[in-house]
């Protein structure tokens, strides 16, 4: 694989960008459609699929262009249907408040964005330790409640919450200007 610069693009490196695109698309529009059921929405993953070609630096060798294109597909429709369960959980939660509750819809984005994106840290913790911070934090168990249902010990549990915390703190420490 070739690294591209972090500001342009080598002559060299468009033309295999542009060769990727034109050999690939066809088939990668059609392996979307068929996982998405929309044309459109088919299209702006196709187009999110290059961009982060492009975003990660990196253009892979024809002869694995295919399953590397495939596996960044792959991970924007986990995504999109990822975005679309958490957005219609939070619609239908929405759907039983009172009207003077409701919020406007600028605020209602901002929240389906910030839930999207703890859920997104959250996945990127181990299952238990993810498991274990929800107990937590969520349901309000104990550690030993949570070691019994876990299977683990007391310690194992304190420490799955702290890592859950510390990737929380971390995350939060980013986005503060």
């Amino acid at each position: 694989m070739d690294a591209m610069s972090s500001s342009t693009l080598t002559l060299r490196q468009e033309q295999q960008l542009e060769h990727l695109y034109r050999e690939h698309q066809g088939w990668l529009s059609s392996f979307l459609r068929k996982r998405l059921g929309c044309s459109q929405q088919a299209a702006d993953l196709l187009q999110d699929t290059y961009l982060r070609l492009l975003v990660s630096g990196r253009l892979p060798d024809s002869d694995y262009a295919r399953p590397y294109l495939t596996r960044i597909a792959k991970g924007l429709v986990v995504d999109h249907f990822r975005r679309k369960r958490i957005e219609q959980a939070y619609l239908e939660e929405l759907a039983l408040r009172p009207e003077e509750f409701v919020q406007s819809p600028e605020d209602q984005l901002q929240l389906i964005d910030a839930l999207i994106e703890a859920d997104t840290l959250l996945h990127s913790l181990p299952d238990k330790a993810r498991r274990a911070f929800l107990l937590r934090r969520v349901d309000g168990l104990s550690y030993r409640e949570i070691s019994e249902q876990l299977g683990v010990s007391v310690s194992s549990v304190e420490k799955y919450v702290a890592r859950a915390l510390q990737v929380c703190l971390t995350a939060s420490l980013r986005e503060e200007p």
